[in-house]
């Protein structure tokens, strides 16, 4: 079968990231969080960032499992769990990320540039106005959000594409090129930081990089660049 069905590629050059799915209390040994690592590599012993939503908590992994076996590294594709130094169980929950220090933050603002599917692609068969409050999927979190259309567009109907505000009522955790979800959709892709305030722009399909440097916006499905 191995020959058959080629072994995916991990991005472990990447920082160390996992989402959380579960935790757990552990009588005499401390809190450990599970997870799929979606990149990068962890050893025992080195330290790791909690991005909760709104702050950040610094630790230590000081021990790795998968499988009931005990590692040493893990690395991008792994589910293991991860024992953190001195930190209680309701410090942490599902839908924070277990990252490398420095490497990510949280945000509650976006932009985004988005393709509603319609009824016959299993979307929506009903329009919504400025204000909706969907639920938005990111990684593991389940997060409330305002949506806001522009000046001018008074409803968007499936099939339509619009570029709308986002406003999440939690920071979470996002970054350029990342997946979210929302009810009678499918998985959306990119992300990127707005630097003209504490927020982000979130692309469907194609990745945006930083405003900072050349902005990207897709075009027929490809990403073209721009000044």
């Amino acid at each position: 079968m191995d020959e058959w069905i080629p072994i995916p590629p991990r991005a472990t050059e990447l920082p160390f990231l996992m989402p959380i799915e579960d935790v757990f209390g552990i009588k005499g040994r401390g809190t450990v969080v599970t997870g799929r690592v979606e990149r990068g590599t962890i050893k025992v012993g080195e330290p790791v960032e909690i991005i909760r939503f709104g702050d950040t908590r610094a630790t230590v992994a000081t021990g790795l499992e998968m499988f009931h076996k005990q590692l040493d590294e893990t690395v991008a594709g792994d589910a293991v769990g991860v024992l953190l130094r001195g930190v209680d169980r309701d410090e942490v929950e599902r839908g924070q990320v277990l990252v490398k220090p420095g490497s990510m933050r949280p945000y509650t603002k976006a932009k985004a540039e988005v393709y509603v599917l319609s009824r016959d692609e299993g979307g929506r068969h009903t329009p919504f106005f400025s204000g909706y409050k969907p639920q938005f999927y990111i990684r593991t979190s389940d997060i409330t959000g305002s949506i806001g259309l522009p000046e001018g567009v008074e409803m968007v109907m499936p099939g339509d594409n619009v570029q709308m505000d986002i406003e999440l009522m939690s920071p979470v955790p996002l970054e350029s090129g990342m997946r979210f979800r929302h009810p009678g959709g499918r998985p959306h892709r990119g992300v990127r930081r707005d630097n003209r305030g504490d927020g982000l722009a979130w692309q469907e399909r194609t990745p945006i990089s930083d405003r900072s440097s050349p902005c990207s916006a897709a075009t027929a499905g490809n990403v073209t660049t721009r000044p």
